[in-house]
């Protein structure tokens, strides 16, 4: 069955594929990948990062004014201008990332459609099917809108959105799947088992055709917001005013083997 097996495993990782991880917003591709472990809040007031665990807890920063932990933070004409871009950089990124991420979730719940086209074979299963996927991907994308869309990052989000309900939808097709897997392997009947793993082939092949192309263009659409996470990083790197302890703010980190690298020091 590992042709049925790599088959699911494709479109189920395509479902899943949306370009963050599940604990912090991170963009990673093979030039660059850094992250943040801050719940990111846009509003019209200003920016808000924050966090439960690390120091600092909460920093807020608005028209070149800046304040940490709830203390005003004096800061220099350049530092004042330099907040101002940080701030227009993640103003400009948070709605690209949603919309990737809506991409990202059309894609896999088109690749979970496919495997409903090739493995219901019951008209009444494939409507059943086809129903709770459209539910499942329309809260899918809720998610997003009432996230993201709204210029809320919170580290759990991709989490909670791949729980549910992208979970959900996986965890039925990955049933359905796999009890006509056993039970054409139990059967006996090598025709049976011979004619599942040809419909995994097929499935592979459009997968391949119908998602892959897809899936390569989201990532460039990923890998486009490198540079104004490599500008963010730069200009907190620029910043003269200092942290209690001596170091610079680092609310972006640059990443190496999906480790964070140690934050700036002065």
């Amino acid at each position: 069955m590992r042709p049925l097996i790599l088959a699911l495993a494709l479109a189920t990782g395509l479902a899943l594929g949306v370009p963050a991880q599940a604990h912090g917003l991170h963009v990673n591709d093979q030039r660059c990948s850094f992250g943040t472990d801050y719940d990111v809040l846009v509003k019209s007031e200003g920016i808000t990062f924050e966090r439960q665990d690390g120091t600092p807890e909460r920093v807020f920063m608005h028209d070149g004014t800046l304040r940490i932990d709830g203390r005003d933070v004096a800061v220099s004409a350049g530092d004042a201008r330099r907040l101002r871009e940080y701030e227009g950089q993640v103003r400009s990124l948070l709605p690209e990332v949603a919309s990737i991420a809506r991409e990202g979730v059309d894609i896999g719940f088109d690749a979970l459609a496919t495997v409903v086209a090739s493995f219901a074979d019951d008209p009444a299963e494939r409507s059943r099917l086809t129903a709770q996927l459209d539910e499942q991907h329309k809260r899918a994308l809720a998610n997003v809108d009432n996230g993201l869309g709204h210029g809320v990052w919170r580290q759990h989000s991709m989490q909670d959105l791949m729980e549910d309900p992208v979970g959900s939808a996986v965890s039925t097709l990955v049933s359905t799947v796999t009890a006509k897997a056993v039970k054409a392997a139990l059967s006996g009947d090598q025709s049976q088992v011979a004619a599942l793993e040809a419909r995994a082939d097929s499935l592979d092949k459009s997968i391949d055709k119908e998602v892959d192309a897809r899936a390569d263009k989201l990532g460039e659409r990923a890998e486009a917001l490198c540079p104004q996470m490599a500008r963010l990083d730069q200009l907190q790197r620029e910043f003269e005013f200092r942290m209690k302890d001596g170091s610079r703010l680092a609310l972006v980190d640059r990443q190496h083997d999906n480790e964070a690298s140690a934050k700036t020091k002065p």
